[in-house]
């Protein structure tokens, strides 16, 4: 284990630190992406259990009026009462089929003195930014079919203008009608054959749609893995360049190594054949001088 006690250095504590701190993020980024898949999940079985649901009756589905539970999203409720055409607001700013427009809110006054909000669908604003004309509510006693949301609350800077609402706060429209108003949900009308298309426009069917949620989660738990895997490689790496200077780091064989492995030794080297010793390499400008001797003694060495 010698080899890795490089490893117990300030510099890879800090490195793993590092990756450690990073594979925490990443994971709980991958967690978060989980949540939103199961809060996109638990949406997708409250359309299906309730969007196409047989119709309940509006006290029974709201015993109280500030009641509502989110497993109600979408449930089908029955009403009767009449509009109060007179205290119908908009609310600005809603998207629909790639325009923005408004939707129509009309509150539904109840048989037993109460006030439902209903949602009558969305219609496009004109040239000048404001409200298209709209047909008026029905009037007299009629009996409606909705489905139960949230009311949006209020969005801190965005206030209301007249009869333009930033959002669908209930609170705000309770206060603008003289009786008891549900402040819990809302309800979005389900609008017949024949009105359908008509505006306002019924509001588009919810999307079943979980969402890319479970990839991004399993890529972030991925990038957590692979930091530690590169640690590990850049790890080996270093291992591998420790080794190689200490295995070139050793000194040259000496002469003794060399006789016995048979091989000549320096002073053997620096003789010939002839027991003349072996002149040593001069520098070019000697060379040209060498005497008759000095090249026989070479012929010699080379035999």
């Amino acid at each position: 284990m010698s080899r890795w006690r490089f490893l117990a250095s300030p510099r890879w504590a800090g490195y793993l630190a590092l990756v450690i701190v990073f594979a925490i993020a990443c994971s709980a980024l991958g967690t978060w992406q989980l949540n939103r898949r199961a809060e996109a999940l638990a949406e997708v079985a409250r359309i299906d259990a309730n969007y196409d649901a047989q119709p309940v009756p509006l006290a029974e589905a709201l015993p109280g009026r500030d009641d509502f539970d989110i497993d109600q999203r979408w449930q089908v409720v029955a009403a009767t009462g009449e509009y109060l055409a007179s205290e119908e607001v908009v609310v600005r700013n809603r998207p629909f089929g790639g325009s923005t427009g408004f939707e129509v809110i009309t509150p539904f006054l109840l048989t037993d003195g109460t006030v439902f909000m209903v949602d009558r669908g969305w219609i496009p604003q004109d040239s000048d930014g404001r409200p298209s004309v709209v047909a008026p509510p029905p009037a007299g006693e009629v009996e409606i079919t909705a489905r139960l949301k949230a009311g949006e609350g209020r969005i801190a800077g965005r206030t209301s203008s007249g009869a333009e609402l930033a959002t669908i706060d209930l609170d705000e429209l309770a206060e603008r009608v003289d009786a008891p108003a549900y402040t819990g949900a809302y309800g979005i009308l389900i609008q017949s054959g024949a009105t359908a298309g008509e505006p306002p426009v019924a509001l588009p069917r919810p999307v079943r749609d979980e969402g890319p949620h479970l990839s991004y989660a399993l890529q972030w738990f991925v990038f957590a893995l692979l930091a530690f895997i590169a640690l590990a490689w850049f790890a080996n790496q270093e291992r591998k360049v420790l080794e190689a200077d200490a295995a070139g780091g050793g000194s040259s064989p000496s002469d003794g190594d060399r006789v016995a492995r048979g091989g000549r030794s320096p002073a053997a080297e620096s003789t010939g054949r002839s027991g003349r010793p072996v002149e040593q390499a001069r520098p070019a400008k000697a060379d040209r001088r060498r005497s008759d001797a000095d090249v026989e003694d070479e012929i010699l060495d080379r035999r």
